[in-house]
């Protein structure tokens, strides 16, 4: 589908000189991106739903059995439902947002997110991460960069990954209480391997 290259190509311009009026109007579009369609994931599956929403926002995934992330929204594979199942999200300067997360609520096989230099992630988003029953289970490893709008909050949410086993934390200038968050995974997550580059 030929929406898929543009909005990929849209969520790529982020980089244009920022005014009020085009702030505006990428965070207006990006959430239309972001939009959840409970047709679609009932009609193509979650695993299918989340994959065009991860790839319409600018965001790759990997699914079990392959190593080779798919970045294109028009090369996405065909086949029955249940045969990709996504193991791995890169959102990296991708535009998904906490309206977006319903399409990860039905993901029961994501072992790894990565998220880097995304504008619109927030403490909501990884409590949501946190409360998903389905990530609680799956979810090993995590890694959050330079997103300036994740506190300590946020991070703290994600100590209800009981199988997490590796977390990197880098470059996050809303985090105010290191110790803290270091002593509350020690606590509940003594097995995790946390690795902080905080500056």
């Amino acid at each position: 589908m030929l929406f898929g290259k543009i909005s990929w190509q849209l969520c790529g311009l982020r980089k244009l000189p920022w005014s009020c009026d085009t702030r505006y109007f990428w965070g207006w579009l990006n959430a239309v991106f972001n939009k959840v369609d409970y047709e679609r994931i009932r009609d193509a599956g979650p695993e299918r739903a989340a994959s065009e929403w991860l790839l319409r926002c600018g965001a790759t995934v990997r699914y079990h059995g392959q190593e080779r992330w798919q970045k294109d929204y028009n090369h996405l594979p065909t086949g029955p439902l249940d045969k990709y199942k996504i193991q791995a999200i890169d959102a990296t300067d991708s535009c998904i947002m906490s309206i977006g997360f319903d399409y990860i609520e039905g993901l029961k096989h994501v072992e790894k997110i990565r998220l880097c230099k995304c504008h619109y992630i927030e403490d909501s988003c990884l409590e949501r991460i946190g409360q998903f029953e389905n990530l609680q289970e799956s979810l090993l490893e995590m890694e959050i960069i330079s997103c300036g709008s994740v506190t300590d909050k946020g991070i703290a949410a994600l100590c209800h990954l009981r199988n997490l086993k590796y977390l990197l934390l880098r470059d996050l200038p809303g985090i105010k209480n290191k110790e803290n968050l270091v002593q509350a995974f020690k606590t509940t997550l003594p097995s995790l391997e946390l690795k902080l580059d905080l500056k």
